[in-house]
């Protein structure tokens, strides 16, 4: 078994560079629609001494079709999103000959994060959520799993999912969570 997840929010360095592949300008003939651009993520803490000190890593994202789409219409320098994808790495040869590598976040999922007069093509509203979808479907809203509300339960000495007293009639509310 083996995982592949990335999991991002930070604030994006430069509007999204949109690019169509196969096909030609604006996508004509099927072409596939790609976006790149670059995310920061700061981690902020405290030294030995005491000062608060930052940390900021960039990535590259690449967002293929649909996310592309969400990208090149509300994405610019300075949003605030949420990216959830996989990690590639590519290599090249350059034009002297030297062997170049880089890694990327291939996007699966976009969420757009922050208060609408913060987005700055505010005509997206703010937590729209987007996902990759296969060509000619609509792109699927990302909807993170809710967990169940758990409330202690000191007579069972555990915690039980909140909600009316367990029924002494029914086994299954005498399940220990």
């Amino acid at each position: 078994m083996s995982l592949n997840k990335v999991m991002l929010i930070g604030n994006v360095g430069r509007d999204p560079e949109v690019r169509y592949l196969d096909g030609g300008a604006q996508g004509a003939n099927g072409g596939a629609k790609v976006a790149t651009f670059t995310l920061a993520t700061t981690e902020r803490y405290r030294d030995r001494n005491g000062e608060l000190r930052e940390n900021t890593e960039w990535h590259n994202i690449v967002a293929w079709r649909n996310s592309a789409d969400l990208a090149e219409k509300y994405i610019r320098k300075g949003s605030q999103v949420y990216i959830e994808g996989k990690l590639r790495t590519r290599s090249w040869t350059d034009q002297s000959g030297q062997k170049r590598y880089t890694t990327e976040v291939t996007v699966d999922g976009i969420q757009l994060l922050g208060r609408k007069s913060d987005n700055p093509a505010s005509e997206a509203p703010a937590g729209a959520t987007y996902g990759a979808a296969p060509a000619g479907q609509a792109p699927a809203p990302y909807a993170a799993p809710v967990a169940p509300a758990y409330k202690a339960d000191p007579a069972a000495g555990s915690f039980r999912p909140a909600g009316p007293a367990p029924d002494a009639d029914n086994p299954a509310d005498d399940l220990p969570f």
